[in-house]
């Protein structure tokens, strides 16, 4: 099925009526759709923000777009919680629930606390679902900077929704599976704490991150590091978005136990990643042998060594 046959099938009858016109090609290139209860249908499509109007029709302006109704909200929900709301409690506790082919759906509304600690959330009000996209090859161009002629710890800098997971997820399959006449495949661990590296849906990774790839879904990323360290035996270990302080002891073991880091972190470019405080230090240790930097969807900027040289 389509990215868009998928996520239709989660949406209530409205909702449904309004994007089924849309062509496959078209939507192809959406990477976000916002429903809001009593605002705007929004989506995103190579970075510009578009409405949908009550008869289907993009438009550019708010005012025009239509505006979910409680019910749509309930109907989509009852559909991706397949009409058990407490089965996806436990997604519920993180804020998002993940849907076949890897498609995932941040949620909006009241916090129910227990503990000190999010149990769940109810009178849901908003979805934000964030469209996954595989573009396989899109690494084509680094990963023999940062596997040649030999694995190296790699950092991918990036700015939101520039692609930085896309490029994540293809240097892992490229890694897992190997480059015929380059290198041989090797075990690849995955610590996919919200589900966006390999789009888990009940345990199955939807998206292709490669042969040789054990996917730890929705754990903590530090704690994921070092499960995927001690149990799987990996070459590499993959994480999206690094930058927690506990993240740090993390790297440690897994540099000192001599198993290859490939993460992403948010950053206009090297110099502003180097500023953050977490990152900073890892980055100012030398720990990265390899930074990967995006400026634009899709756009790589620059590839660069430990000093900031141009690899």
């Amino acid at each position: 099925m389509s990215a868009k046959e998928i996520i239709l099938s989660y949406m209530g009858e409205k909702i449904n009526s309004l994007f089924s016109p849309m062509s496959e090609d078209y939507f192809a290139g959406i990477s976000e759709i916002r429903i809001r209860t009593g605002k705007p249908l929004t989506f995103t499509r190579y970075s510009r923000e578009r409405f949908i109007d009550g008869h289907g029709k993009c438009q550019s302006d708010p005012i025009l777009g239509y505006c979910p109704e409680p019910k749509d909200i309930q109907e989509a929900l009852s559909l991706m919680s397949d009409y058990s709301l407490y089965a996806f409690e436990e997604e519920l506790r993180s804020g998002y629930i993940t849907l076949s082919g890897g498609h995932r759906v941040g949620v909006s509304g009241q916090a129910v606390i227990e503990n000190k600690a999010l149990k769940t959330m109810k009178n849901i009000s908003g979805f934000n679902i964030r469209v996954s996209h595989e573009i396989k090859g899109c690494a084509d161009s680094v990963i023999g900077k940062i596997a040649l002629p030999q694995l190296m710890h790699t950092m991918i800098i990036s700015p939101p929704a520039c692609g930085k997971t896309t490029l994540l997820r293809d240097v892992v399959r490229q890694l897992s599976n190997g480059v015929a006449g380059k290198f041989p495949g090797v075990n690849v661990g995955v610590a996919d704490e919200r589900s966006e590296i390999a789009g888990c849906y009940r345990g199955v990774p939807q998206n292709d991150v490669g042969i040789r790839t054990d996917v730890l879904d929705g754990c903590p990323k530090d704690e994921g590091m070092l499960i995927l360290l001690r149990a799987m035996s990996p070459r590499v270990i993959a994480v999206d978005e690094l930058g927690g302080r506990n993240d740090i002891r993390a790297v440690e073991d897994i540099v000192n136990a001599g198993v290859c880091l490939i993460c992403t972190v948010h950053g206009r470019d090297l110099e502003d990643a180097r500023q953050r405080m977490v990152l900073g230090e890892l980055i100012n240790r030398g720990i990265f042998e390899r930074f990967v930097v995006l400026k634009a969807v899709g756009k790589i900027a620059g590839v660069y060594g430990r000093g900031g040289e141009s690899a």
